[in-house]
């Protein structure tokens, strides 16, 4: 089942790249903003659009940051090892959802499954992290129990 693994793997790669390539673009386009603005008549508006343009790229720059962490973090993962604990990396089926701890990438679609791919800091990912095949866990109002961890 490693196939399954590594499609997620692949979902989660194509996720993060989409994400850095949208805040790249977005970084580029500021900065084409703040280089081809030339101070006009009205000098407080021309000021205040530039000092906008700064906190927007200011933020993009923020993004960026975090969008490379992600990605570092999803670099660590080896999609062969085969886990017998809940740990980053592994999938996991449980009575009622799948997950993949690896980044917060959403619900995907695989072979008429569902799986969530969650980050190791989510707080259900806390609750599964450690546990083994048959122990039951309480996320909110909803028990479940891990069927299969790979």
């Amino acid at each position: 089942m490693t196939y399954i693994k590594q499609e997620l793997y692949a979902q989660c790669q194509a996720f993060v790249n989409a994400r850095l390539e949208a805040i790249t673009k977005t970084i580029h386009e500021i900065q084409e903003s703040l280089t081809s603005e030339t101070k006009s008549s009205a000098g407080d508006k021309h000021e205040t659009g530039r000092a906008m343009l700064q906190l927007e790229r200011e933020k993009a720059g923020n993004q960026l940051a975090e969008i490379q962490k992600i990605k570092e973090v999803l670099q660590k993962i080896d999609t062969d090892t085969h886990h017998k604990k809940v740990a980053r990396g592994s999938l996991v089926y449980t009575s009622q959802f799948n997950y993949y701890l690896a980044i917060s990438a959403g619900e995907i679609i695989l072979e008429n499954e569902k799986f969530y791919a969650i980050s190791a800091s989510t707080p259900i990912a806390q609750l599964l992290l450690s546990k083994t095949v048959g122990e039951q866990i309480q996320f909110r109002s909803t028990t479940f129990v891990i069927t299969k961890i790979e």
